[in-house]
């Protein structure tokens, strides 16, 4: 069964201030014609970058939670899961997978959220690293930072900007630990181009598709380049297409935000430009390596 409007399982925590995890994804994936169904797995009054904030964690409800969807006979087209707070709530997800592969063959997308700029989180130790490993195995596409591949092929972090043919060899066992598709998210090259990459294994084609480059940083554009990507699946975009139109997207919602001069805590203010959303382009960068 394919649902008439996709619906997209999304399986985050849930901020009530500052632009990140299902606070983005709703209304991005939404605008992007697809119906998001929340399986919050913690509730936060803001995101952490604040000093102070309340934390709600959802694991007790999961399984109960998702268990009322079956009960009701609900089907996904997609699910798409990010940050994990613990090894419980891994295992978890890992069994709801399964489940909803095995009712509607639900596509798998996994941010494999750990860590980033050489550093892993502070919530994670290495069994829930192990765990993650196991849910990539599972995952039909999965789209990590450099620093997320390093963990997931137990490599040492580099600062160094890498040549195509390591970054190629980094896809590709990535790959090899399960999933389809793998993108590989902001990246600097030895050719001084700053890129995401990513590998179909179905076709074996390797492409890279390089972005403007802002240097700054904001809470939440992990988040809303994988909403991005996951609604412009749903348009009908190839993978290379919807990595540049969300590429794009994210740019321009850095730089519109510079603009406001506004806290950063806050995350990139993206409704600013939701009209942009459908100005998809005729013309895309990327190419085969």
């Amino acid at each position: 069964m394919t649902n008439s409007v996709p619906k997209i399982a999304a399986i985050h925590d849930m901020s009530g201030y500052g632009r990140c995890s299902l606070t983005v994804i709703l209304p991005i994936i939404s605008a992007l014609g697809c119906q998001v169904c929340p399986l919050p797995t913690a509730i936060l009054s803001n995101h952490s970058e604040y000093k102070d904030f309340y934390f709600y964690d959802c694991t007790e409800h999961l399984e109960k939670y998702y268990e009322n969807w079956e009960l009701n006979s609900l089907k996904f087209d997609c699910m798409y899961s990010g940050f994990l707070g613990s090894q419980k709530q891994i295992d978890i997800i890992i069994n709801i997978l399964n489940k909803m592969k095995d009712n509607n063959n639900t596509l798998a997308v996994v941010d494999p959220v750990m860590g980033d700029h050489g550093k892993i989180y502070r919530t994670y130790n290495q069994e829930m690293i192990t765990k993650m490993s196991e849910l990539v195995k599972y995952a039909d596409i999965i789209t990590p930072n450099f620093t997320e591949a390093s963990i997931l092929l137990n490599k040492d972090y580099t600062t160094e900007k890498l040549s195509i043919e390591i970054l190629k060899n980094y896809l590709k066992k990535l790959s090899d630990i399960g999933p389809k598709v793998v993108v590989l998210t902001g990246i600097h090259t030895s050719d001084d181009e700053h890129a995401n990459l990513c590998y179909e294994k179905e076709k074996d084609k390797y492409y890279i598709i390089p972005y403007e480059y802002v240097n700054t940083r904001f809470p939440g554009t992990g988040d809303l380049f994988t909403s991005l990507f996951v609604g412009y699946l749903y348009r009908g975009k190839s993978v290379p297409e919807a990595i540049d139109e969300a590429s794009r997207f994210v740019t321009l919602s850095v730089k519109t935000t510079l603009l406001e001069n506004s806290d950063r805590k806050n995350g990139v203010a993206f409704e600013k430009i939701i009209k942009e959303l459908f100005n998809e382009s005729n013309k895309y960068n990327y190419r085969l390596i």
